[in-house]
């Protein structure tokens, strides 16, 4: 067995691929650029090598600068994560000229199945079915017309190095073609160095599911069941599970059975995932092959008990499976939720800054709940525009899915996470929403159930009044505090009235309810209306988050004090909940509501980060939907269109320059 590794990647797969090391015995080394220098897979290796800039294609992507790392610390094997070189056959190449073992397959297989072109080309002879598409490389924008209207809208643009929802598009039109095909190739030029595209047919309402397999240099192979994978977002995905709640057995034999084929047929070894789209009538189409290790691997490996980076690990060493096709079960349920540096409130644009709080859930490792954290980040850390917002995946694990999505429940709830924004909210929405519990799900969920953006979750009225009952017990308690503090009384308690009115204000509008308390030493009764509900909790005033038993059921808020109450956070809804006294709110009503500053004359930059073009000059005359200026942050590219007709005023910004959220970039008549 090795005795050390280097990880070329970093953050948290740096860190998943750490912990097997650390439990096998070997050694690890981690590589890292100027961002990266005090990053969490940094620390925890036991060395660490400087390699460059913080852009990723003057550091974790340029060869050289590895190979140099492999040198200087004597590393005898290679784990790439996923992403940057995990799938550049020239890395693969250099390592064994150096004779350095690769954790992953053998230079043939990723250049037959890591090229989206090749690998169908494959499949097809293979006998596997494929999506419908033009399998050349595309030119230009005209070429691409042309081949879309042959194939017929909608298409999907696709690079031929691409993985991660990078260099994709969906395109529904002429227009939408050219300007998508420009995207898309500029953001595999940057995200991979390779800025190859190709098209294929867009398959409405589809399924993503995808099949995990395993092989070895001596033959042998198995598939570890599927992962659904159709929560996605601009072809990102966000949330995953194993086993699909869509699949029977014999589709899963099917697709796990042409999987295995694929790879044999081009000789893979190590870990792999063949994806697949899957329709209403369980018909199957192959997309791709990643030839590496998934992000989502956690939720095949909480159902069927297989590490695959040790996996990984063992078959570079020219170790055979130990497990056979007979050997793998799939037991219980589990669900991954990708929790990303973005802000869901402003459509989910990229988000960096210092984590002034980062708290994730207990991990538990029980026969009846697992939660798992894979994670490459602390608090006090910063997130850098330079890489993939993604910093950390969430897993459950129960029996069943319905215990699996109430695990995921309580633990987004439990999950602290300050001075970024955050996609907490829109997942714990996702967890909630009718569609994904009952598993009818496409990968046109997000799409169609937030066509206008997600501003929030809305709480049914039960859960409204169970938080209003919570909030009224806290501020009691609160206000218990502050007497003693102020020191004005002996007998505090006598100071703090029974009566509040509690207003909670979200995106849906306002509730008033009306509290009244009696409280003792172990909590409070909470009557409002004609319902009385039982309030318990260690809560004391200070803490961020509160757990709390209330009518009988568990509840955890997320708590941030305002002046007469508190910020309220709770499955995927954000509440400003006043708590005052019958003469407070009396007079509250009376106050005038300030009016928020009119921006609608500018274009406002929606995130930290590069302008690449201006579209428009001072003096142009702009129509709805135009193109008016494209932002890159963490590795993609945002096109910023006009709300309505107007002509501009004034250009603020120009290419290259790095701007804040909501710096002006150009203002309008």
């Amino acid at each position: 067995m090795f005795d050390k590794i280097l990880i070329a990647n970093r953050g948290e797969i740096a860190c998943r691929v750490i912990k097997t090391a650390r439990r096998m015995g070997i050694r690890t080394v981690a590589v890292f650029s100027d961002a990266d220098r005090n990053a969490l897979h940094v620390r925890m290796a036991d060395e660490a090598v400087h390699i460059g800039p913080a852009p990723a294609n003057q550091s974790y992507i340029v060869i050289d600068r590895i190979m140099e790392a492999i040198r200087a610390t004597g590393a005898q094997a290679v784990h790439p994560g996923y992403g940057f070189l995990s799938e550049n056959p020239r890395f693969a190449q250099a390592l064994d000229a150096e004779g350095v073992a690769f954790i992953g397959p053998p230079v043939g297989a990723i250049e037959a199945m890591g090229d989206k072109i090749t690998s169908k080309r494959i499949a097809a002879e293979a006998g596997v079915s494929t999506v419908p598409g033009h399998m050349g490389l595309v030119a230009d924008g005209d070429e691409a017309v042309r081949i879309s209207g042959e194939i017929g809208y909608p298409v999907m643009l696709k690079a031929s190095a691409g993985g991660g929802g990078k260099g994709m598009r969906i395109a529904w039109s002429e227009d939408e073609v050219r300007e998508g095909f420009q995207a898309s190739k500029n953001e595999a030029a940057s995200s991979f160095g390779d800025d190859r595209m190709f098209i294929e047919k867009f398959v409405t309402q589809p399924r993503h599911i995808e099949i995990q397999v395993l092989c070895d240099s001596h033959g042998n192979g198995v598939y570890l069941g599927e992962r659904e994978c159709s929560i996605q977002r601009r072809n990102q995905k966000v949330v995953e599970e194993a086993p699909s709640p869509f699949l029977d057995a014999g589709t899963r034999a099917s697709m796990g059975a042409q999987a295995l084929s694929l790879a044999q047929a081009v000789g893979y070894t190590s870990a792999g995932t063949v994806e697949f789209i899957v329709d209403g009538d369980r018909n199957f189409y192959f997309l791709e092959m990643n030839t590496r290790l998934q992000v989502e691997h956690p939720v095949t490996e909480l159902v069927t008990g297989v590490d695959l980076v040790e996996q990984m690990i063992r078959v570079a060493n020219g170790e055979r499976l130990s497990i056979g096709q007979d050997d793998i079960t799939l037991n219980g349920w589990a669900i991954e939720s990708r929790l990303y540096a973005e802000d869901p409130y402003r459509e989910f644009l990229p988000s960096i800054g210092r984590l002034t709080r980062y708290r994730p859930p207990q991990e538990v490792a029980g026969d009846a709940l697992k939660v798992r954290n894979d994670t490459g980040v602390f608090e006090g850390g910063e997130i850098s525009m330079f890489y993939d917002p993604m910093i950390a995946k969430l897993c459950t694990w129960a029996p069943d899915r319905a215990g699996a999505i109430e695990a995921m429940r309580d633990a987004l709830d439990g999950f602290e996470v300050e001075g970024i924004g955050h996609n907490l909210p829109f997942l714990s929405a996702v967890m909630d929403h009718p569609r994904f519990v009952s598993g009818e799900i496409t990968t046109a969920f997000i799409a169609e159930e937030y066509p206008d953006g997600f501003g929030g979750a809305t709480l049914p009225p039960e859960h409204l009044t169970r938080i209003a009952a919570a909030c009224a017990a806290m501020h009691r308690v609160a206000e218990i505090r502050r007497t003693r503090v102020s020191g004005r009384m002996d007998n505090h308690e006598r100071k703090v009235g029974a009566d509040w009115v509690v207003t909670l204000a979200g995106p849906e509008g306002t509730t008033r309810l009306e509290a009244v308390i009696e409280a003792d030493r172990h909590g409070a009764d909470v009557r409002i209306g004609e319902e009385v509900l039982r309030v318990e909790s260690d809560w004391t005033p200070g803490q961020p988050l509160a757990r709390l038993s209330v009518g009988g059921q568990a509840l955890v808020l997320k708590v941030g004090k305002i002046t007469h109450g508190f910020r309220i956070r709770t499955r995927g809804a954000d509440l400003t909940v006043h708590v005052r006294t019958p003469r407070q709110a009396a007079l509250a009503a009376l106050m005038p509501v300030k009016a928020e500053a009119d921006t609608s004359r500018m274009l406002l930059c929606p995130m930290p980060g590069l302008i690449v073009r201006i579209d428009v000059a001072e003096g142009d005359e702009v129509q709805q939907g135009q193109a008016l200026a494209v932002v890159e942050a963490m590795k993609m590219e945002n096109v910023l269109r006009a709300e309505r007709k107007g002509v501009v005023s004034k250009v603020n910004a120009a290419p290259g320059d790095s701007l804040a959220v909501d710096d002006v970039i150009l203002e309008f008549e």
